[in-house]
């Protein structure tokens, strides 16, 4: 069963223009997702709140101005002040609070109605907008003369409607704020919420219009708690940003997009096989037809979607056109109507297709050659470097053959993928031949020209290890090529953390470690040692006897009491000691040889010296 959600933004740009002003920056940041940045919700400034808290005591019998129980009390109540004469003199208001004639004046500390109080930047109140702003209307040339594009609420009330000349607008509106309409920045604004829609609500969203989305919800509304909770959450997330919206959930993008921009309500949710009523009283307007269509339909006397039904397909078709038949088809959901999806990232890809299958590794080969002549040729016109590629080689049995490579540096050195790639030919089995190899890069990188040394300058140049990485790396296997780098714990086996082979570690501590640290610390056994300062004199390791010449420590490491309560009290001494074979160990004594709860004083090795 599919679910497609319109979203209808009918005040996008004049929002966009107004917002900007009002906050007094640029509308709020929506960066791409492939970019790394999410799509950015603005910084919202809290509303100043000067009113001191509700009254603890009353005064006189009556209350304090300005009490917040008060003005609940006078909201609710809704009586008018009573005359003062007939109130005790305690009771009387000031004489300030009072007109001439002894006229009831309004109360200098009366509450500001809910709808007049400023929410932060993003304001989303009509009344608002009509108070603080002039009138105001975009423009684009159409051909020699000016039309009104988009209008204001204050200026759709004083009768400029878009598709009006300019100059008739100005005529009748002689305080008017006429700019030039941005079709560029209003689309760009609904990309970004498309990528930020797939990113966060759905896999598949679409632009529908210059003024609103499709949102394939199929199947993921359930993670939102159901289609009405999602609505308005979705309608609360624009709000935040300013924008006015309406949302229809349907079976069909036709009957979505129609009830969303002819429905009275902000949300309109249709059960699934219910759209050809829901859609029936809507004008013909909502179907998405031409004007030439709507013209016609006009003449014969037709003005709602229900006129078309009793209606034959081929008298219709012929009236108001074929393309009338299949928007109705659409919106009631007997005809499919794809939905081209927003892509975050455009995947480079190269591709061949053979005339004839191949099938020997020379001809592989040289098919490889010239894909990754053809990938360098892409990446460098889109300024990227690849770090992954993946090589499918689709067979005439209709098998596919993947093989892939992963890069230590960004690259398009096309001379050095040709040399990676030539090391995993072997694993690509053609069977019964290759008829089209296809090479695409998901994983790519900002690839920028770098300055290079002058051979004047003394200085021995630093080579680059990337292309000797690589190779290993396609012998051996990704895995086994890293590096040692820190990390923040004193525990020496949480100390260390592997890294790409390329990364330079940093932070490395001060005090000596051993070359080799076992996975965990072995226990000796015929431990001989003095306490509690000294290193042992003689122990058994594995079986074998060691006769300790010389000794360093200790090196006192507590436990991370917030990982667990028996690390609390937990104490290591390391030392250092040198066996009479030439050995060099690293041991430690748990506890420190005074309290009990630092350790049992049981002797273990953690690590060896080269």
């Amino acid at each position: 069963m599919n679910r497609v959600a319109s979203l209808y933004l009918p005040h996008l740009a004049i929002e966009r223009i107004r917002l900007s002003e009002r906050v007094g920056r640029l509308e709020p940041s929506i960066e791409l997702p492939d970019r790394g940045v999410p799509f950015a919700e603005p910084p919202f400034r809290g509303v100043v709140d000067d009113n001191p808290g509700a009254c603890s005591v009353p005064r006189g019998g009556g209350w304090r101005p300005g009490a917040r129980w008060a003005q609940g009390h006078a909201r609710s109540s809704g009586r008018t002040l009573e005359e003062p004469s007939a109130l005790p003199g305690h009771r009387r208001p000031a004489k300030h609070e009072t007109g001439r004639r002894s006229e009831g004046a309004h109360h200098p500390f009366r509450a500001i109605p809910p709808d007049e109080r400023k929410r932060g930047p993003a304001v989303n109140s009509s009344r608002a907008l009509r108070q603080w702003t002039r009138p105001l209307i975009l423009i684009e040339r159409v051909g020699q003369k000016e039309v009104v594009t988009a209008a204001c609420l204050q200026a759709l009330e004083l009768g400029l409607v878009p598709g009006m000349a300019a100059a008739h607008a100005r005529a009748l509106a002689a305080d008017l704020d006429v700019r030039d309409a941005e079709p560029e920045r209003d689309r760009d604004v609904l990309d970004r919420l498309a990528l930020h829609a797939v990113g966060r609500w759905t896999p598949t969203a679409s632009v529908s219009g210059p003024d609103g989305l499709w949102l394939d919800l199929t199947g993921t509304t359930h993670l939102f708690g159901g289609e009405e909770r999602f609505c308005r959450r979705l309608l609360r997330f624009l709000r935040r940003f300013g924008y006015t919206a309406t949302i229809a959930i349907a079976g069909s993008p036709g009957a979505a997009h129609a009830l969303a921009r002819f429905s009275d309500a902000a949300t309109t949710i249709v059960p699934a096989g219910s759209e050809t009523a829901a859609i029936a009283q809507l004008p013909l307007a909502a179907l998405r037809l031409t004007p030439d269509a709507l013209s016609a339909a006009s003449r014969f006397g037709l003005e709602r979607i229900v006129d078309l039904y009793p209606m034959p397909r081929g008298p219709l078709a012929k009236r108001l056109g074929l393309s009338a038949v299949t928007r109705l088809d659409q919106a009631r959901g007997l005809v499919a109507e794809p939905l081209v999806p927003v892509v975050p990232f455009e995947m480079p890809r190269v591709e061949r297709r053979l005339l004839e299958p191949i099938g020997t590794a020379e001809a592989i080969v040289q098919i490889i050659g010239d894909l990754v002549d053809d990938m360098a040729a892409v990446l460098e016109t889109r300024g990227f470097g690849l770090r992954a590629a993946v090589l499918t080689c689709l067979c005439v049995d209709g098998l596919e053959q993947r093989i892939g490579l992963g890069t230590a540096r960004a690259t398009r050195d096309a001379k050095h993928l040709k040399r990676m790639f030539a090391l995993r030919v072997e694993r690509i089995a053609p069977g019964l031949g290759i008829e089209a190899m296809t090479l695409a890069a998901p994983r790519v990188e900002a690839l920028q020209p770098a300055a290079m040394p002058c051979g004047l300058i003394d200085g021995e140049r630093t080579p680059d290890l990337a292309p000797l990485v690589d190779q290993l790396a396609g012998r051996v296997g990704d895995d086994a090529l890293f590096r040692m780098a820190p990390r923040e714990s004193d525990v020496p086996e949480r100390a260390v953390r592997r890294m790409g082979a390329l990364e330079i570690p940093t932070g490395w501590s001060r005090w000596t470690r051993p070359a080799r640290l076992l996975a965990r610390p072995e226990m000796l056994s015929h431990v001989v040692a003095l306490l509690p300062d000294h290193p042992p004199r003689r122990f058994v390791w594995r079986g074998k006897a060691y006769e300790v010449v010389a000794g360093d420590g200790p090196e006192r490491i507590h436990g991370e009491w917030w990982r667990t309560a028996r690390e609390m009290w937990a104490v290591r001494d390391y030392f250092q000691v040198e066996a009479e074979g030439g050995e060099r160990f690293w041991l430690f004594r748990r506890g420190d040889g005074v309290d009990v709860p630092t350790g049992d004083l049981s002797w273990y090795l953690h690590g060896l010296f080269g």
